[in-house]
């Protein structure tokens, strides 16, 4: 196994995802909203889980499970994206409004999607795609805590907010060792309490609106 710290961190995420996406399915008081919220952490496990395959055992490009895992892994992350916008439009717009953004949310995946397949497929442009849905959704709890607050949106964008944290120290490359936990370990270990807290900030906030 190739970056085994990185490795089993991103397997751990996917894990945690998963047992999210396993509590939104039975959880039938979220309602639409909730639907969103679990196609977002669908998407996080996917990516997860195809980018630490990547990273432990088909890190050579130009092998076959290297060219299927790691297009995968980014398709998965701009899925996240698209689930986030339409989790964002769902807790603070109006049902038209919600409907219209979605919609250029999905051909916005479309172009994602095309340009991933076409070949082009630096780790950046995941990074384009999935910032600004991030920052809409951080924007659109932020405005349903002071519609509703007191509701568990607060605690939701606090989680959030520690996401962009771990983010910065992936690009800044810090980690806890250049070998052993290097800086996308550390950041897979911080995006897990940061996905914790948004779980449960946003479950608790959907289930009492």
């Amino acid at each position: 196994m190739t970056d085994p710290d990185v490795t089993l961190t991103d397997y751990g995420l996917a894990i945690l995802c998963a047992a999210f996406v396993w509590r939104l399915w039975r959880d039938h008081r979220l309602g639409l909203p909730g639907r969103w919220l679990r196609l977002f952490f669908a998407g996080v496990c996917l990516g997860a889980l195809a980018g630490g395959t990547v990273h432990g055992f088909f890190a050579l490009e130009g092998t076959p499970a290297h060219d299927v895992l790691w297009p995968a892994t980014l398709l998965a992350i701009g899925l996240a994206a698209f689930a986030a916008w339409g989790l964002g439009a769902r807790i603070v717009l109006g049902d038209g409004l919600a409907r219209g953004l979605i919609g250029l949310a999905g051909l916005a995946f479309v172009i994602y999607a095309a340009i991933v397949l076409s070949g082009y497929q630096e780790f950046q442009v995941a990074i384009l795609d999935y910032l600004p849905a991030t920052i809409f959704l951080l924007l659109a709890v932020l405005i349903a805590d002071r519609r509703h607050p007191r509701t568990g949106f607060r605690l939701a964008a606090g989680g959030l907010a520690l996401s962009f944290v771990a983010a910065a120290l992936q690009q800044l490359r810090i980690g806890l060792h250049p070998v052993w936990f290097d800086h996308n370990a550390l950041y897979h270990v911080i995006d897990a309490a940061a996905l914790t807290l948004f779980f449960l900030g946003m479950t608790r906030a959907l289930a009492r609106r």
